[in-house]
């Protein structure tokens, strides 16, 4: 049995039991107790699972069903597709643009086909806008595939985003909370969104007005960090005043 298919018989063990000792799992697996520890450590740093005192229990995020990058994307998409539109034109010829995981980042890609500029992303659909589009100088940074979000995630990706160096990063997020918390609720994406926002000169936030207060508990970073908030006419303007406030430039789609 091979380490991910070692890890795959973890993350179904505890979807069926809830939870698990590292005794029990290395008994099971027929492997010692140190390489159990080994996957536990790497399931849960990815956010698949959370480390307990001498065993794991499935993390509350994977034992709730996700909703898949497909039903997302038909979510508001009339606005998000504003959003991109209107993002889309904050990039100049010959930029370095990170574009985050999510749909709307996905539109903003098929917005810079035939751009000369160099596109680094984390997101599968942002690789299929562009895959074949010889004007743009594309950038797939690695990490473990999450096929149901169409994203790279892990500690290959957190790696890979220290060696970026880039003009303007789009960041996507779940809600935009009115104390200015940018948030999202998965656990797994929440470093690599940070790691993100190291890794450019510019911050752009994309957010259709869906997202505020949008849903998450995780805090991504707050709006003082965001130099320019693309939104909808509908956002809370009480949270746009604080993005104002806080140095940023807002921008309606």
């Amino acid at each position: 049995m091979t380490s991910s298919m070692r890890r795959a018989q973890i993350v179904s063990s505890l979807r069926t039991k809830g939870a698990a000792s590292v005794r029990e799992l290395a008994a099971t697996l027929q492997v010692s107790e140190s390489t159990i520890r080994r996957d536990l450590d790497l399931l849960d740093r990815n956010g698949e699972l959370v480390r307990t005192y001498g065993g794991a229990a499935l993390s509350p995020r994977a034992a709730a069903p996700e909703i898949s990058f497909a039903a997302s994307a038909e979510h508001d998409s009339a606005e998000k597709e504003a959003v991109a539109e209107r993002a889309a034109a904050l990039v100049e010829d010959d930029m370095v643009v990170v574009l985050d995981i999510g749909t709307s980042t996905r539109l903003i890609a098929r917005r810079l086909r035939g751009r000369p500029v160099t596109v680094i992303t984390a997101n599968l659909a942002v690789l299929d806008e562009l895959r074949d589009d010889e004007a743009v100088r594309l950038c797939l940074l690695g990490g473990v595939v999450r096929r149901n979000y169409l994203s790279l995630v892990g500690s290959l990706t957190e790696t890979a985003l220290r060696q970026v160096s880039a003009d303007l990063l789009f960041l996507s997020c779940t809600g935009v909370r009115p104390n200015g918390h940018v948030v999202d609720d998965m656990e797994v994406e929440t470093p690599i969104k940070q790691a993100m926002l190291e890794s450019a000169d510019t911050v752009a936030l994309v957010a259709s007005e869906a997202k505020f207060p949008g849903t998450g508990s995780l805090r991504v970073c707050s709006l003082a960090q965001i130099d320019t908030l693309v939104t909808t006419a509908g956002a809370d303007p009480q949270t746009l005043e604080l993005c104002r406030r806080a140095g940023g430039k807002v921008l309606i789609a």
